[in-house]
């Protein structure tokens, strides 16, 4: 049975959206599918009504060991160019392209930290 976090994420809405329109915490496959079938009103106003600008979701994946986590996208991230669960150290990653010089933002979802490579 899925639960509330893992059918916001099929849905493709916010888990406060969810819990707010009454998706119970575990939630049958029929029932979903039936959601995404035959979306109520308020799903298809929140569709209608994207942007296209900011995801709901972000897949975070390490690029040393790949493990991923999906999260909610946060405005200060900055696009990164590598991630990395806290299971490594920064000096584990390839380094910046020659001439480059490379930032990390820490804090990333709740175990990645990310590298940030700008031409000099």
């Amino acid at each position: 049975m899925p639960t509330r976090f893992e059918a916001s994420i099929q849905l493709d809405i916010p888990l406060e959206m969810a819990k707010r329109h009454g998706i119970p915490s575990q939630i049958s496959r029929a029932e979903l599918a039936e959601i995404e079938a035959n979306p109520p009103a308020w799903l298809v106003q929140s569709r209608a009504n994207r942007t296209g600008k900011k995801p709901v979701w972000a897949t975070l994946t390490c690029a040393l060991c790949g493990v991923e986590e999906i999260t909610r996208p946060k405005k200060w991230w900055p696009e990164f160019t590598l991630l990395a669960c806290d299971d490594h150290d920064a000096s584990e990653l390839e380094p910046a392209a020659p001439g480059a010089s490379r930032e990390f933002t820490y804090g990333v979802g709740s175990r990645f930290f990310g590298a940030v490579d700008t031409a000099a």
